[in-house]
């Protein structure tokens, strides 16, 4: 997204459900909802780019169960289009996973699939990902989705055959891969405004 806005190109954000947030001046903010504030080129308010947001750090239905509400897909895709009209690219980032549910009939995928958005996919570099990645592709391609390609993330220190997960994933996915960000905990943190960096602090 700052890329893209460096470019000179309109960019707006979602994230539809977040689950794991904190009380900022009273109200409930998520961190990496409020990161994708930053970033965007067209301001929107926090309300628009996370219309769901929960406390507790856990599956999104669930959460919303706890709070006696429920993810309505109706209302996820109004927010989206209107989000949309203001910017030449909306990103939009998922919650939990590929299937993970939003209800008790629909997942972060139905969500895809109605909107017609292409993926990217994310993996985290740790033991597993390789089944996790190859999974994960052959289901958004199963569901008619396209996969644009894919990100190779390090977020643990200490992966000492990353390069060698990275291939073994490259072979066997068609889509390409786009990047391989560093393992870099610090990196996130330049880009926090000061009522950012108050979720750090607060309870969940």
């Amino acid at each position: 997204m700052h890329t893209l806005k460096q470019k000179g190109v309109r960019t707006t954000a979602m994230k539809p459900v977040a689950s794991g947030a904190g009380l900022v001046d009273g109200k409930l903010r998520n961190l990496d909802a409020l990161m994708l504030q930053q970033a965007a080129g067209v301001s929107v308010p926090y309300e628009t780019v996370n219309p769901y947001c929960f406390t507790p750090p856990i599956a999104p239905h669930l959460a919303a169960q706890e709070k006696g509400v429920t993810i309505d897909m109706a209302t996820l895709k109004e927010v989206y289009h209107t989000i949309n009209q203001q910017a030449d690219i909306t990103v939009v980032e998922g919650v939990g996973g590929w299937l993970v549910p939003l209800n008790q009939r629909q997942s972060v995928a139905d969500f895809a699939i109605e909107l017609d958005l292409p993926v990217i996919l994310v993996v985290g570099l740790r033991l597993g990902c390789i089944n996790h990645a190859l999974l994960t592709a052959e289901n958004i391609l199963q569901k008619g989705v396209k996969l644009l390609g894919w990100v190779a993330n390090h977020i643990e220190p200490d992966l000492h055959n990353s390069n060698d997960i990275i291939d073994s994933i490259a072979e066997r996915l068609e889509p390409p891969l786009l990047d391989t960000l560093p393992y870099n905990p610090q990196e996130e943190n330049v880009l926090l405004s000061k009522t950012a960096r108050q979720i750090l602090d607060s309870p969940v």
